[in-house]
């Protein structure tokens, strides 16, 4: 499977009862396609997953992939703290026509590196679909070693990788060493030019929830052009934002209001995560204003 491209994490929009609001989430998709992303990710870290239930995972993935109707690829991210568990919503998104999965180690149990692969190779045993590991140990607690990734250099399967560790090392690594074997894949915002300069096709990004028009012509402009002199121009514009993403804390928060700051109002994130102050608010709007003012 080709990962190339911008791939949105697309967020859970909540209505007024904390309920997982369907139509909402439709409009961003609609929105996400117009503006040309290269496929969905649903039930990543931006969507909340560890916050919502079992069955609003499965109803999510569901509306998604009969809204989307095959108009671009789409990624189920299946991670829960059980093997078990990521294979049900697994074999769920397989069901319904997801394209491919989104793989990290499970959350709080903190496997050993021989846990973590027998739990990968258990996946793509049971569920023979394309993956995308994730490695953000700053979240799951559990890093994803080189000698791990070349344990699976046997399983075709396994095609490519989201790295979200901030090593400048260790993507270096993946991308001379492991060309071969994964797709390289953007994993930290702020770092997206690094990536591209380094052969990486692929970015899966948070904030092209509401800039996917500035992610796109990124993209364009240092992947597909090679284009790098005005590559870095335009990462100089939405790098202020990408480290408010990536080093603010409050990643889910900034990004739901980002997408209230372009019409697309999707909720707050859920508790135990509290709204942005009025000063964090600010600092972000004036961010996310004088970027979108070099779209006009």
């Amino acid at each position: 499977m080709n990962f190339d491209g911008i791939w949105t994490p697309v967020v859970t929009p909540f209505a007024d009862d904390n309920s997982v609001d369907l139509d909402k989430l439709g409009s961003v998709i609609d929105t996400l396609i117009d503006q040309k992303v290269s496929g969905l990710i649903i039930g990543g870290t931006t969507a909340e997953y560890y916050a919502l239930s079992k069955n609003e995972r499965k109803q999510t993935l569901s509306y998604v992939a009969k809204h989307v109707q095959k108009r671009l690829p789409i990624m189920a991210g299946i991670n829960a703290t059980t093997t078990d568990e990521c294979l049900e919503l697994g074999q769920h998104a397989k069901t319904v026509g997801y394209n491919a999965l989104l793989v990290a180690a499970p959350y709080y149990c903190q496997p050993t590196q021989d846990e973590l692969l027998a739990h990968v190779r258990y996946i793509d045993g049971e569920l023979d679909m394309p993956i995308m590991l994730y490695n953000f140990p700053d979240r799951t607690g559990t890093p994803m070693s080189m000698e791990f990734i070349q344990a699976l250099n046997d399983r075709p399967n396994i095609q490519a990788i989201k790295e979200s560790t901030g090593s400048i090392d260790r993507m270096h690594a993946l991308a001379t060493e492991f060309t071969d074997q994964l797709q390289l894949s953007c994993g930290m915002d702020d770092q997206v030019l690094e990536f591209f300069t380094w052969g990486a096709r692929s970015w899966v990004a948070g904030a092209s929830n509401f800039l996917a028009p500035e992610h796109v012509a990124l993209y364009q402009k240092c992947v597909v052009e090679q284009d790098f002199v005005t590559g870095r121009e335009l990462a100089e514009r939405i790098l202020p934002l990408l480290n408010l993403l990536e080093q603010g804390g409050k990643f889910c928060q900034y990004i739901k209001y980002g997408c209230q700051l372009a019409g697309l109002p999707v909720g707050p994130a859920r508790r135990p995560l509290l709204p942005l102050t009025d000063e964090e608010k600010t600092t972000f709007k004036n961010a996310y204003e004088t970027l979108v003012a070099y779209r006009r």
